[in-house]
């Protein structure tokens, strides 16, 4: 072997002597990293299970890393709020208290509900329903509310699917700038009465074309077709303790309570005596054209929007309040397209059989010629609650339809039975 190459192999070897003592530095700094970081860990761990800290230990230790902080499986809000706290002089102050509480959140039972609209034999879809599970509640999470409504609009569609749009938000707001106060029947009253209000004001500034507010439109839909453009309004809110109730038309709801119907609005026809009272007092007229109008054109004497027939025909709602009790077994909200040709009994007996455990079929005479509706009616033990309800909703739609009902059908079933 020549110098040259004598050479060369001894400085590959040295430099591969040179990259194994770099390896192993390496693996050895890495091997005892980890070694301080294990030691530090244990140290914390120890030092956690004291329930206070002195004040210099304390000091000591946040100037030598980080601390490692590992997720809470469960904190109750006293660990939550002492585990990181501000001190009088403003430094942030670690409290490592052990603490064998849990955060206890209260026990939320879901509603459960099923709903359908269709145009039916109507020329055009004019309804619109709107189901806002939880759309509010306290910030101390005590009160969770539900909204359920039906909108049945005429003279167009506009009206009725901005409040299906808005309702519920403007609704949200006026709880929330009463949120100071307790959650009771005032509360509730106020803040639906003021949510009436600002929906009537949009529905006024609406124009056909779906533009809202101030400057009104100006388009070739707005004018006289906007102004002759309304909707009724049945609006549920539901609590774990009662609910509510607040009508403006002719769309009704209804309560099933121990195998009972009990109505929890009045329609307000422009015949019925209160309302035609404060028709004529109002300067207004109800002229009998197929049926009881006021001024000969709309049917029903409250009404959001309708800017022509103003003030006759008001916004204002009715209010029905009821506590739940555990007798409750159904609620039905639905325009008139259901309740022209089905009594709220009938309704009541066809969505309770809906929802009972292994529903069986229905067989009365009101639902056979509908046979095929009355099969969907079969419920089986493992039907899930929520599809009931929705069966409950389509079959009533059907029923209806099979009576002959002209109109639009809309129908909401809530079940309010405690489980």
């Amino acid at each position: 072997m020549s110098k040259e190459e004598e050479s060369c192999s001894k400085c590959l070897h040295a430099c591969r002597r040179r990259i194994e003592i770099r390896n192993f530095s390496n693996f050895a700094s890495d091997m005892f990293s980890d070694i301080e970081i294990q030691r530090r860990v244990e140290k914390r761990t120890e030092a956690s299970t004291s329930e206070v800290f002195s004040h210099d230990k304390r000091r000591r230790t946040e100037t030598l890393d980080t601390p490692l902080l590992a997720t809470p499986t469960a904190l109750s809000p006293e660990s939550l709020s002492s585990f990181s706290t501000a001190s009088s002089d403003g430094e942030t102050q670690f409290l490592a208290t052990a603490s064998s509480s849990s955060l206890v959140l209260p026990v939320v039972t879901p509603i459960l509900f099923g709903s359908v609209s269709l145009s039916g034999r109507a020329r055009e879809m004019e309804d619109a329903i709107s189901v806002q599970p939880e759309f509010f509640r306290t910030q101390d999470g005590s009160t969770r509310l539900h909204f359920f409504a039906v909108f049945d609009g005429h003279g167009g569609s506009h009206v009725s699917a901005l409040c299906k749009e808005k309702m519920h938000t403007v609704l949200a707001e006026e709880l929330a700038a009463l949120a100071a106060e307790e959650m009771d029947e005032h509360v509730w009253r106020s803040a639906v009465k003021r949510c009436f209000v600002r929906m009537d004001h949009l529905a006024l500034s609406a124009c056909a074309c779906g533009r809202v507010g101030q400057p009104l439109c100006r388009c070739e839909r707005s004018g006289i077709e906007s102004e002759i453009v309304g909707s009724t309004a049945v609006v549920s809110i539901i609590s774990e303790g009662s609910l509510l109730v607040a009508n403006c038309g002719d769309s009704r709801a209804v309560l099933s309570r121990g195998g009972k119907a009990v109505p929890l609005s009045s329609d307000h026809k422009p015949d019925r005596p209160d309302e035609l009272a404060r028709i004529e007092a109002a300067g207004g007229r109800v002229i009998y054209v197929n049926g009881a109008r006021v001024h000969g054109i709309l049917a029903m004497s409250r009404a959001l929007g309708d800017k022509y027939l103003k003030p006759v025909v008001t916004s204002e709602p009715e209010f029905f309040i009821r506590e739940r009790t555990p007798e409750d077994e159904c609620l039905i909200l639905a325009s008139d397209g259901l309740w022209d040709v089905l009594s709220n009994e009938l309704a009541c007996s066809v969505a309770r059989k809906c929802l009972a455990e292994g529903g069986p079929a229905l067989s009365t005479e009101d639902i056979s010629s509908t046979s095929s509706a009355a099969e969907e009616a079969n419920v089986n033990d493992g039907q899930k609650p929520e599809a009931r309800c929705s069966m409950a909703a389509a079959l009533l739609a059907r029923l209806a339809l099979g009576r002959r009902s002209t109109d639009n059908i809309s129908v909401i079933v809530i079940d309010l039975r405690k489980r």
